[in-house]
């Protein structure tokens, strides 16, 4: 059960991590509303680790099926990555909204 837990969360940090970089793809594109549609799926998952104590909820059911608490005890991405993980990819979405917001704000 372990292994499909760090299966599913692996599959849905890749999808919240296509997506962080897809919106300045949007933004070069002069996609701007679907930027900002894409920006909106992050800020949602953004609100669900802030509702849930700053975790993934899938943290919390691969928690039941084991003792280890490496930080990649409940993904399968490298230690440093998973540990780095909010930093990294939230300096990335941060960048990623003011390059859409300044893109789209000299398109008028």
């Amino acid at each position: 059960m372990l292994r499909l837990v760090k299966v599913l969360h692996t599959v849905a940090w890749a999808i919240f991590v296509t997506v962080i970089f897809a919106i300045p793809v949007a933004a070069l594109r002069g996609e701007y509303r679907i930027g900002a549609a894409l920006a909106a799926v992050i800020a949602a998952e953004v609100a669900v680790l802030l509702l849930n104590g700053w975790r993934c909820p899938l943290t919390d059911v691969a928690a039941r099926y084991t003792s280890d608490r490496h930080d990649n005890f409940d993904i399968y991405l490298p230690l440093w990555l998973a540990k780095h993980n909010k930093n990294i990819f939230g300096a990335i979405y941060i960048l990623s909204l003011a390059f859409l917001a300044a893109r789209w704000s000299g398109a008028g």
